[in-house]
């Protein structure tokens, strides 16, 4: 790795040593410091047009959407000054418009790269980001972060060296995540042909009457979950409007499962108990080792479920608990259906959504209802078969996950390489000229 003949200390602990002919002040004293303003959805939708309204997203190159005029015509480096992506820095160039949680920088003087300052900013934003409820970085914390100038012409050959590193690195990832949603297709895809199909391919067929489902074997069984549940307890929802509310909750006691333990499937965790008296009047909604529970809360046909409609087995040894009122428990009839099998059908198909969708009449449901759910019909195979069809899968989906896992940990080594790649050259720990 090339470097500089000599170096000078800045003090600035995550800047570092800068090469000896590069000078050091402070973003405020080079450039004039602007806001976007407040464009609302129904703007966009009202003034169609060709100019675009840049936000604090970071997809689609942080673009809301087009109108028809423009607040800014020139260059520009925008940063988000709020919400999640704070200290973002793009830039931009062109006629465009910024929303009100954009900061706008402008040339106050002519020796500057802005492209430059875009890739130098985005590596030390961060520890000036004030962090509370709502990070920010404001137009007065952005005018006092120390500014490395180099030479306009390294600041140029320096752009043109990450410009071209940067878009093959950009180009290897974007690749990979191809590859990643490709592989996360075909676990889905085989898992639906083995849950609605099976594993023998000469097997009689039969119309299961729902046209994702297509047919399934003869011999299987299509019903609705209340045949493969215990009884009146097989699907039981949680409590609900004054059963369970906040003023029940104690500092210890019985826990009350909520819907972060289906998120993690990490049954250690929960801080919300309820006293051993309270536990005795909703002793029907008690969760045990077995049950199976279930999200019924969120938005439907999300890229991935947090909880709406995902299930977890609830572990042995759990110590006394009971349903979160965003919950529902399953007891399964394991004479029929087997718990391992209910999972995959449930968590890792497309059929158990689209059977909600149906059931429900609608594109975006926010509650699944435990009358809805004894309704919805699976695809039942005899009981040896789900056991020779779940060791199928797992060892299947398994190999299909070790790739995506690889291809996972390239990605980060990517983007670190990216990100180390950048700091190293804006300031001047490498010579790129």
């Amino acid at each position: 790795m090339n470097r500089y003949d000599s170096y000078k200390d800045t003090d600035i602990p995550w800047v570092g040593n800068i090469p000896n002919h590069w000078d050091l002040s402070l973003v405020g004293r080079h450039f004039e410091i602007g806001r976007g303003r407040v464009i609302s959805k129904v703007e966009i939708q009202d003034n169609k047009g060709d100019y675009p309204v840049y936000s604090s997203q970071t997809s689609n190159n942080g673009e809301l959407g087009r109108i028809n005029t423009y607040d800014f015509d020139g260059d520009y480096v925008t940063w988000t000054t709020d919400g999640v992506y704070t200290g973002t820095c793009f830039y931009r160039t062109g006629k465009f418009n910024t929303t009100n949680v954009c900061g706008m920088l402008s040339l106050r003087r002519t020796h500057y790269s802005l492209p430059f300052l875009s890739y130098y900013l985005n590596m030390v934003t961060k520890p000036y980001v004030r962090v509370d409820i709502n990070p920010k970085l404001m137009n007065n914390m952005m005018s006092e972060i120390p500014l490395i100038i180099p030479p306009l012409s390294e600041q140029q050959q320096i752009v043109s060296f990450l410009d071209t590193k940067t878009l093959l690195i950009d180009s290897l990832i974007e690749k990979t995540q191809r590859k990643i949603k490709l592989l996360k297709e075909k676990r889905t895809s085989l898992i639906n042909e083995v849950v609605t199909k099976g594993l023998n391919p000469n097997v009689e067929m039969k119309d299961s009457g729902v046209e994702w489902i297509g047919e399934v074997p003869s011999h299987w069984e299509y019903i609705p979950t209340k045949y493969f549940t215990i009884n009146d307890k097989g699907v039981q929802t949680g409590p609900f409007g004054t059963q369970l509310n906040t003023k029940d909750y104690v500092e210890s006691g019985v826990k009350v499962m909520n819907q972060k333990t289906l998120i993690d499937e990490d049954y250690d965790i929960g801080e919300e108990f309820i006293s051993y008296e309270k536990y005795e009047s909703l002793k029907v909604f008690e969760v045990i080792g077995g049950d199976i529970i279930m999200g019924t809360r969120g938005s439907f046909g999300t890229g991935k479920r947090t909880t709406f409609g995902k299930v977890s087995i609830v572990p042995s040894g759990l110590g006394d608990c009971v349903l979160h009122p965003c919950l529902i428990r399953i007891r399964l009839k394991e004479n029929l259906m087997m718990k391992r099998y209910y999972y995959i059908y449930v968590n890792d198909s497309s059929c158990f959504l689209d059977d909600v969708k149906d059931t429900s009449n609608s594109t975006t449901i926010e509650v699944i209802y435990g009358v809805t759910l004894k309704d919805i019909k699976v695809p039942v195979p005899p009981i040896q078969e789900q056991q020779q069809i779940v060791e199928y899968l797992d060892e299947q989906t398994q190999l299909i996950d070790k790739t995506i896992f690889i291809e996972e940990k390239r990605i980060e080594r990517l983007k670190e390489y990216r990100q180390s790649l950048i700091s190293e050259v804006v300031t001047g720990k490498r010579k790129v000229v």
